[in-house]
């Protein structure tokens, strides 16, 4: 599986934390192990600042650029930190 983020999934002082951190941390709690793609950009910026492989993989995948996505191994896409999260929590590994 793949797991389009931003920048990283480090942690952020942002009340609910960040949205691709959290999706990650998710996954690997659920005893998953993705593969992690930093997407870069920032997804409200115009599409011409938001050129980046992982960015415009995502629009391809999923008609925009915002990021988490989680491609799963049969090529379901689950957009979204909320969508990630819950997913996870009902597949664990």
């Amino acid at each position: 599986m793949k797991l389009y983020v931003c920048w990283g999934t480090f942690p952020s002082p942002r009340p609910g934390g960040h949205p691709c951190a959290n999706a990650y941390h998710a996954l690997r709690d659920a005893g998953h192990e993705p593969e992690v793609i930093r997407s870069y950009g920032f997804a409200p910026l115009p599409a011409f600042l938001n050129q980046t492989r992982g960015r415009r993989e995502v629009e391809q995948l999923t008609g925009n650029r915002w990021v988490p996505t989680l491609v799963l191994d049969d090529g379901a896409v689950i957009d979204g930190s909320r969508e990630i999260v819950a997913w996870a929590h009902s597949h664990p590994a």
